[in-house]
């Protein structure tokens, strides 16, 4: 069982005692990182101080390759299918354009897909002729399995898959897209950006041929990082679209050599500072224990979930059968925008998820805003009751 107080006197934001306590819930949007993640990153900025970059990197290279083993022992992967990337959409990106097109070829997208994947569905469409298309979402706003059986056929590349929506806690269903999808050889792109940290992640069970995640979220690390696995027999067949003397080497004056697995969707330069704090993180997550904390948040969430219906004026939008930690209400009459900054002077963080970010859906349900709140396994029962008391002097008008 984790220990509260061990978790919070973790975290530099409930250091002061002289300072009122926050209430923290974005954890969907950047979380508060562990001291240990602070003091890796800001230790290594000071080596490089001393002695600049390149020494300081060749002291670490050991501790370098170290995060790409905790991140495999994670998502259950081996560290060679790891690119390391300076965030989620990066790491998405790099995936997607390496991912041959021709005219004719179609994309497919869930309903619930994040505006920076529909953007680049869409730019390679335009140019390649390629053609982008979305999936229905079922009654219960989970990706329609039976829907995507009937529009798979051999000229389906690629389908889109996002795990847990920037929105809401919905759970899209993953293992049967992906057993769907390689029955007419199209590949598999999960973005795992908001699932990765607070619930379980296993590649090799999803069947995924790539994920893509960011440091930022649930794994509560720097910002500027992120990662994307990929299976190790497609990573060694794939050319990525951009690549430089690390993701390949120059052997001779008209040749260059791919590296063997992941790395090929690395470059060379990156912040190690922050990549260093990055593996702190997730060793700090492993170090708790995952299935610990994924447990902790769920709970947290399903409070907030029978708590918010109870107060006059609330509507928790949250869709799907089993859901994530991502908790998404509106308040009658007051704009979303407005209920987050009045929460945000009772120092209460929440945050607001605008149509834009996952049009179809919200276009879908008629909302052009949510409010998102993302307990992690930090946030106490008190807090999510003081929250919900907030809420409702908001929603009263107080």
């Amino acid at each position: 069982m984790l220990d509260p107080q061990r978790l919070r006197a973790d975290i530099p934001a409930y250091a002061d005692a002289s300072r009122p306590t926050p209430v923290f819930l974005d954890s969907a949007g950047s979380s508060l990182p562990p001291q240990v993640v602070l003091d890796t990153a800001i230790e290594h900025l000071r080596r490089e101080a001393e002695i600049g970059g390149y020494r300081a990197a060749s002291e670490r290279l050991d501790d370098l390759a170290a995060v790409k083993t905790a991140v495999a022992t994670l998502i259950n992967a081996e560290p060679a299918s790891i690119a390391l990337s300076d965030s989620a959409s990066r790491a998405w990106s790099d995936f997607f354009y390496s991912v041959p097109l021709a005219a004719g070829d179609r994309i497919l997208l869930s309903q619930s897909d994040y505006a920076s994947n529909a953007i680049a569905a869409l730019q390679r469409a335009r140019a390649t002729g390629a053609v982008v298309e979305a999936i229905p979402a079922a009654a219960d706003g989970r990706l329609d399995v039976e829907a995507l059986a009937g529009m798979l056929d051999e000229r389906v590349k690629l389908v889109s898959l996002v795990h847990v929506p920037t929105n809401g806690g919905l759970i899209n269903p993953v293992t049967e897209v992906s057993r769907l999808a390689h029955g007419v050889g199209a590949l598999v792109l999960l973005d795992a950006c908001q699932s990765t940290g607070q619930l379980p992640i296993d590649v090799a069970a999803l069947e995924v041929d790539a994920l893509s995640a960011t440091g930022r979220k649930w794994l509560r690390g720097p910002r500027g990082t992120g990662f994307l696995y990929v299976r190790p027999d497609l990573a060694a067949t794939m050319e990525p679209g951009r690549l430089d003397l690390h993701s390949a080497q120059w052997v001779e004056p008209d040749e260059y050599l791919l590296a063997p697995d992941a790395s090929r969707f690395e470059f060379w330069e990156h912040d190690v500072a922050a990549r260093l704090g990055f593996g702190a993180a997730v060793r700090y997550l492993l170090d708790l224990g995952p299935d610990l904390v994924y447990s902790a948040i769920a709970d947290r969430a399903a409070h907030l979930r029978v708590a918010l219906p109870g107060i006059r004026g609330v509507t928790v939008r949250d869709l799907g059968e089993t859901r994530s930690g991502i908790v998404s209400f509106t308040v009658d009459g007051i704009a979303p925008v407005d209920v987050r900054d009045r929460l945000l002077e009772r120092n209460i963080t929440v945050t607001v998820s605008h149509r834009g970010s996952t049009l179809l859906d919200m276009s879908a349900r008629g909302l052009d805003s949510v409010i998102r709140a993302s307990p992690h396994c930090f946030v106490t029962f008190e807090d999510l009751d003081r929250f919900t008391d907030e809420v409702a002097a908001v929603a009263a008008g107080r």
